[in-house]
């Protein structure tokens, strides 16, 4: 019997924990392992940031559906991973050994990056739901003391459409509440041009998202490296295309939402051999280390190269698709490996986005991710509002059913039309 340990029980962990099930049957011990006991929709994190949707909606608690799936769970932290005797040591004195370890922790929220930055600072963040609840209480104060806001995205950042969508959702919130008029809105982020995502840019991306921020009254500062926040200013150094300075900004707010730069979190950090100077967790095109072939990886706390070199760092994101391709490699490369083989699956490394925007909404899609694409292109509408709202409670609900089919696959590709990816 092999014991598969999954770290992390977020979109990434939880569909790996139960595929891994369906795929190795009773005869294997699984275990997931998360810090917080209860999982957490992120996607829909932009809503609680202004109350369209509250902790009740988008969370649930991690114990039931695992154990009816058969699958241990371990609330707790883990302070060390031991590679060489695949041992990880919890922060409560236990240790747990495995024969296979799947890393799915997401990222380290490194705000220390910026001083004054994340919600122990003079901003808000939306990256968790704790963090999007701080942001909603806020939003609420901005609403008794209206004045300018800041949204955007830090230096090293790698994920800027949920930037982009509580922007508009925001801004849709206060046309609401007949606030807007009252509250300038800027929005900072070190992309070199509006709509560059950290993917170089998809469709016609940029002109489209240009072109929604001037029709909502949104300013906005690209090539902004964000270098100290203090109580109701931001201190932004503006670069050209040259990867000169231009320009030191100081910019006032009284409400400021700006997604921090990712790192690896500590106890897989801390690894040699593991990760890459950023603590993300360096894989070969089966998803596993090549120093640790036994330790698979997937999700944000991978390591993947930008897709070009911008004049204020940017990361390349990690979509919800990407994230389920990535696991279900992961699956079917550890029950080869049990098998006695060696792993034939890859995890295909497609962009599919469906980004609110208040009262309509974006799709984008970059096939592969890493330029050149076969297919590049973006879609506005309603219906796409409308299908991240059937989303959020179809993949939910899949969740706390332990669903182990491919739920974006499924979902997305069908609301988009598109019947299969290469």
């Amino acid at each position: 019997m092999a014991h598969v340990v999954v770290l992390g029980a977020g979109t990434g962990g939880m569909p790996a924990a139960y595929e891994l099930r369906a795929e190795l049957g009773k005869q294997h011990q699984i275990t997931v392992i998360n810090e917080s006991d209860h999982f957490q929709f992120v996607p829909s994190n932009p809503w609680v940031g202004v109350g369209w949707r509250n902790r009740k909606d988008i969370t649930f608690a991690l114990a039931p559906p695992l154990k009816r799936k058969k699958i241990d769970f371990i609330h707790g932290k883990v302070t060390r991973i031991d590679a060489d005797s695949n041992r990880l040591e919890l922060e409560n004195g236990d240790s747990v050994t495995y024969d296979y370890l799947l890393v799915a922790t997401g990222p380290k929220l490194f705000f220390e990056e910026v001083p004054g930055s994340g919600p122990d600072g003079h901003t808000v963040s939306i990256c968790t739901i704790d963090h999007a609840e701080k942001a909603h209480h806020g939003y609420e104060e901005l609403l008794n003391n209206p004045g300018p806001v800041i949204i955007g995205a830090m230096p090293f950042a790698s994920c800027f459409g949920p930037a982009y969508e509580y922007a508009f959702i925001l801004d849709a919130a206060l046309r609401k509440k007949r606030m807007r008029k009252k509250i300038p809105m800027t929005f900072v982020t070190s992309e070199p041009y509006i709509g560059h995502l950290g993917l170089g840019g998809v469709g016609d991306s940029k002109g489209m998202l240009e072109s929604e921020l001037r029709h909502h009254d949104i300013k906005w500062v690209t090539n902004a490296k964000v270098t100290k926040v203090e109580a109701g200013k931001m201190f932004v150094e503006r670069y050209g295309d040259d990867k000169q300075k231009v320009e030191d900004l100081e910019l006032p707010f009284n409400y400021a939402m700006m997604l921090p730069s990712f790192k690896g979190v500590d106890c897989v950090a801390a690894v040699e051999g593991l990760c890459n100077p950023r603590g993300f967790v360096v894989v070969d095109e089966f998803q596993r280390n090549p120093k640790y072939p036994n330790i698979f990886a997937a999700g944000v706390c991978i390591a993947i190269p930008p897709v070009d070199a911008t004049p204020v760092p940017t990361g390349a994101p990690k979509t919800g698709y990407m994230i389920e391709s990535m696991v279900t490699a992961i699956v079917h490369n550890i029950v080869e490996l049990l098998d006695g083989k060696q792993p034939t699956h890859r995890g295909t490394w497609n962009a599919i986005c469906l980004a609110d925007m208040g009262d309509t909404g974006a799709a984008f899609v970059a096939l592969p991710q890493i330029p050149p694409r076969n297919t590049a292109w973006m879609k506005k509408g309603k219906w796409v509002h409308l299908a991240k709202i059937a989303f959020e409670k179809y993949f939910i609900r899949k969740m706390k059913k332990g669903s182990s089919e491919p739920i974006y696959e499924k979902y997305i590709l069908k609301a988009l039309g598109i019947e299969r990816l290469e």
